[in-house]
């Protein structure tokens, strides 16, 4: 992966490419931004036509899941639903904000009206591939 590809910055955003049995939990909505939200581990990957974003989302469902692109900011938003027994309570529970939070700014080199997620086992997986100019292209070479 090449260095230019992600840096850090400040809340909770970071830059991604050059220059995200019981009734369903509630989508999170943009008056929720101002509350607070962990921080979900993100791994990035990058090849030729597109980069790979791997987010860790324990205990969100995919319709507790909302993945938005504004612009060149692509935000992952989800709530947390914990399978509790019914008639029980937690007498102990280390998770004590129910929400994740992550926004990235994507390149111009990124194509994000064509992201595509998958969620599985807790593990968001993001697609975004590359503009058709930024992507590796072979060019012939013709006999004279």
């Amino acid at each position: 992966m090449s260095d230019t590809m992600v840096a850090e910055r400040q809340e909770n955003r970071q830059d991604v490419g050059r220059g995200a049995g019981q009734a369903p939990a509630p989508q999170p909505q943009p008056r929720d931004r101002d509350q607070p939200a962990m921080t979900p581990r993100v791994d990035v990957l990058e090849d030729g036509t597109g980069i790979t974003l791997i987010a860790d989302l324990p205990g969100v469902s995919r319709e507790a899941l909302d993945i938005h692109v504004e612009g060149d900011s692509l935000t992952i938003e989800g709530q947390v639903s914990p399978a509790t027994p019914e008639a029980m309570e937690a007498t102990y529970a280390e998770v004590r904000v129910p929400r994740y939070r992550r926004m990235f700014t994507l390149s111009r080199e990124l194509d994000g009206s064509r992201i595509e997620a998958q969620l599985k086992d807790g593990v968001l997986r993001l697609r975004i591939p590359k503009q058709e100019h930024a992507q590796p292209r072979r060019v012939q070479v013709k006999v004279a």
